[in-house]
């Protein structure tokens, strides 16, 4: 009887030997452009399509150096994640220890900046380069748990010849993306890692429960910089009249008078002091405030102007719309939802209604709930660049679109229907 991809992973959990052998007939077929017994998980599927488009040798593990010591020191000091290092040390590393596992946490790109856990399995882990400072980014290993989470942006466990990578078919990996919960950015990579033999179903959902602790103890920490910077605010506001918040570097709110409250607002990567016009309030004056800014709306409108849009969708997990006119500009980076959308409004410039747009991402019309919320989030940065009703840029602005060299590199990550069916190649006779 003919396996399915689920039954390989219920096989693994009782017979790894078994499991490793059938992967390793589907991993030497698939490559060899041949039909395999059993088809690849799609998530498996897809990222060893983008590996070969990368130009990854399967038979040979080519990577750059190590990163220094002083530069490993240097990140670990700068990142976000040092300040949840404790969560996911108390989560994951007396469980791995005794289930011969070890504790992996990679930077944004891909980078080991920390591993901990069994002390036989590090050795094992150094022959394979799985070390502090190496470089562990899909485009350079293949398919792996810390590389490949990073693109999808979900949990995945990748299980001895899922590994795209040869040399690492011996091992079994589950990692899960930590994301900052001030603005969807990404930070890294969580991973569980061991010998083939460890492989257990149930590591894929303890991963991912300890990379939410691990967000929800970011999120703690950005209310109490709020509240830090709500104390130093409120003396300041009173003593004002007319419009004006304060808000920290993200564009979080701490503090408001005239204006309706909002949680957050876009701010510009490079917001300096001075006169500035920030969607959606315009023209303001914007000054350095403790840990953020004091911004003060004006009532002179003035130049508004801002007639281009260019959506750059060219730069892997760095997706942004970028706006443009006679009051300057500002750039905005997008989430991997907002960009789709932005990308299916680019392509629709008459509009979609929220039906629409939920087929397009969705494969389902009725979730237009879903759509509408996530359009509300898009407009708070781009205020009256969008309408809707139906949902579509206006029409006074010019909308160009910046999209990757190969077709299938297009937001790889979207399962979205009108982008997948653009990615499939086009079949010849």
């Amino acid at each position: 009887m003919a396996l399915s991809p689920a039954d390989v992973t219920q096989l693994a959990a009782v017979d790894t030997t078994r499991a490793a052998r059938v992967l390793s007939e589907v991993r030497s077929a698939t490559l060899a452009g041949q039909r395999a017994p059993v088809a690849p998980r799609p998530v498996i599927e897809q990222s060893w399509g983008r590996t070969l488009r990368s130009g990854v040798d399967p038979e040979r593990d080519l990577r750059a150096g190590v990163l220094s010591t002083d530069e490993v020191r240097r990140r670990r000091e700068s990142t976000e994640l040092r300040h949840v290092l404790p969560v996911l040390r108390e989560g994951l590393l007396s469980v791995a220890d005794v289930a011969h596992h070890i504790m992996v946490v990679a930077g944004a790109d891909g980078r080991v900046l920390w591993r901990e856990g069994s002390t036989p399995v590090l050795r094992r882990a150094d022959g394979l380069g799985f070390e502090v400072g190496a470089d562990w980014r899909e485009e350079v290993v293949g398919t792996n748990g810390v590389g490949t989470p990073a693109v999808v942006r979900r949990p995945v466990q990748i299980f001895a010849s899922e590994h795209f990578v040869r040399s690492l078919a011996t091992w079994t990996c589950t990692g899960a993306p930590i994301t900052d919960p001030r603005d969807g950015r990404l930070l890294g990579v969580v991973d569980v890692s061991g010998p083939l033999e460890t492989m257990h179903p149930a590591t894929l959902a303890w991963v991912d429960s300890v990379a939410k602790l691990a967000e929800a103890g970011l999120r703690e920490l950005h209310l109490t910089s709020l509240e830090r910077l709500r104390a130093v605010a409120a003396p300041v506001l009173a003593r004002l009249t007319g419009r004006a918040l304060v808000v920290d570097r993200d564009g979080w709110t701490a503090a408001v008078t005239g204006l309706p409250a909002a949680s957050r607002i876009t701010l510009p990567k490079s917001l300096a002091p001075g006169r500035r016009w920030l969607p959606p309030l315009g023209p303001c004056s914007v000054e350095p405030l403790a840990e953020g800014w004091l911004i003060r709306a004006s009532d002179d409108p003035g130049p508004r102007g801002a007639t281009r849009i260019v959506l750059d969708l060219t730069r892997p997990r760095r997706w942004s719309v970028t706006v443009s006119g006679c009051a300057g500009s500002w750039t905005h980076e997008l989430s991997p939802r907002h960009a789709e959308l932005l990308y299916l409004l680019a392509l629709h410039r008459t509009g979609r209604s929220a039906a629409g747009l939920a087929e397009d991402v969705f494969g389902d019309a009725g979730r237009t709930v879903t759509v509408r919320a996530e359009m509300s989030r898009v407009r708070r940065y781009l205020g009256g660049l969008l309408e809707h009703r139906p949902y579509r840029f206006c029409e006074q602005a010019e909308v160009e679109v910046l999209t990757p060299d190969d077709p299938l590199d297009l937001l790889p990550h979207s399962t979205a229907p009108a982008l997948t069916a653009g990615r499939k190649p086009t079949e010849t006779p």
